[in-house]
């Protein structure tokens, strides 16, 4: 059994939060346009995410960015609520 399976069964559900690798994003700000409620930008135009875990509305737009990202610099991070 995955660890992912062991928490869904014995504990908290798993949380999802947006990530984004600042080395492979080059700052073509789709994602702060397909998710503005998550996404701001910095003063270059590089996302600035929101923190914390994602409620059920923010998870599409979240997936929404991260499919829409041209460098494939987002991602959704699965973490056990004991992980953060």
């Amino acid at each position: 059994m995955t660890r992912r399976g062991r928490a869904a069964a014995t504990g908290p559900a798993p949380t999802e939060r947006l990530r984004v690798d600042p080395v492979a994003c080059a700052g073509v700000a789709i994602c702060a346009r397909v998710a503005s409620d998550l996404v701001d930008l910095d003063r270059w135009g590089f996302p600035v995410l929101a923190s914390g875990a994602l409620g059920a509305r923010e998870r599409e737009a979240a997936r929404r960015a991260v499919a829409a990202c041209p460098r494939r610099a987002l991602w959704l991070d699965v973490a056990d609520v004991d992980d953060r």
